[in-house]
């Protein structure tokens, strides 16, 4: 982290897939429903969206295709407080993914329609990365765009080899996607190399073991109270401490941990391990879920905004970013439309939900 001190000043850049949304409505199945609820959402977008609400300069890099529907998503991110002059135009469609939301014992279930899209078509040469590194201080990527093709996977090369070079922070959240993988290569073949720019790391117990072959500690806390959170944290130390061999780099290896009693039914904490120690949160529990897409976005876009605005005081910054995914559990959409005065209430022990008036 000592790439860069003045990141207030400086610009992050995110960059991925934008996609269209289509939900059921109501918790309705595929099955049953006309109709679709219709949004836009992709992780790196969402990561961007929370950054530019928490007063972050934040530009998205995607590549969209040239037709009236992603004129429509560029104008929502736009609105969002977004940059958009690094997108670029070209290739024949939006990606889509359909989204069936769960209810109490019933999974939710996402179906990707997104082969062939603008972004899947990218290839290095399309993004002048230079120029848009240029009034940066940190690049963020995951690991959904080097799972749509190879092309994708060495455009993420490309934009690290750049970002690297100009003495960017450089964070990657995991993200693995089982659904996404597959053009003839495993997610670990094709990432190993490519975290090894991260100054940062992101992800879930599962994601790790998928990318690095380490195996989950697992977090089974069932209420707020539950001791066993606190007897696994040396578990969870050594768990950071393998990331950290293997990725020597990496000066900050995040997990975020969530229990999943029902569909709409979650316990959530978090663990920081760096300079040879674990920090951890407490447990929130949120019993009445409305949506959990991109709840694992709004805990990197709080984390990357608490390690910005408290540079010295990493427990604080973990703290924001549970606080910040926590409530993403209660907004419709991918995006997490909250402010910071909201994030740190909550991180206060603000947790009535009264009327603010």
């Amino acid at each position: 982290m000592e790439r860069n001190r003045l990141l207030a000043t400086k610009k992050v850049v995110t960059f991925g897939e934008i996609m269209l949304r289509l939900t059921t409505p109501g918790f309705r199945r595929f099955s049953q429903t006309n109709e679709f609820i219709a949004t836009y959402g992709g992780s790196e977008a969402n990561v961007a969206v929370s950054l530019a609400n928490f007063g972050i300069p934040t530009e998205f890099v995607t590549r969209l295709p040239d037709n009236a529907v992603a004129r429509a998503c560029m104008a929502s991110l736009r609105a969002s407080g977004l940059g958009t002059e690094g997108i670029v135009w070209g290739g024949d469609r939006l990606g889509l993914y359909y989204l069936e939301c769960g209810a109490a014992f019933r999974n939710s279930n996402v179906v990707y329609d997104r082969a062939g899209s603008s972004f899947a078509t990218l290839r290095p040469g399309m993004i002048d990365w230079e120029k848009i590194f240029a009034d940066a201080g940190w690049f963020h990527w995951s690991g959904i765009a080097a799972a749509l093709s190879q092309d994708g996977a060495d455009a993420c090369l490309e934009a690290l080899e750049v970002a690297d070079r100009m003495g960017l922070i450089i964070s990657c959240d995991l993200n693995f996607r089982k659904k996404l993988w597959n053009y003839g290569r495993t997610a670990a073949e094709v990432m190993q190399p490519l975290v090894q720019y991260s100054d940062v790391i992101f992800g879930a117990e599962p994601e790790y073991k998928e990318i690095l072959g380490i195996q989950p500690v697992g977090f089974k806390a069932t209420t707020v109270a539950d001791t066993s959170f606190e007897s696994d944290l040396p578990a969870f130390e050594a768990f950071g401490q393998k990331v950290s061999a293997l990725v020597p780099r990496c000066r900050k290896v995040f997990l975020e941990l969530r229990n999943s009693i029902t569909s709409n039914h979650n316990l959530l904490a978090a663990v920081l391990y760096s300079d040879g120690s674990l920090k951890h949160t407490g447990i929130y529990n949120i019993e009445h879920e409305v949506d959990r897409v991109g709840t694992g976005d709004a805990f990197v876009g709080g984390l990357i905004y608490g390690l910005i605005s408290y540079p010295d005081n990493d427990q604080k910054a973990l703290e924001y970013a549970l606080a910040a995914s926590a409530l993403k559990n209660t907004i419709y959409g991918d995006f997490n439309l909250v402010t910071v005065e909201e994030v740190e209430s909550l991180m206060n022990g603000n947790t009535s939900g009264r009327v603010s008036r």
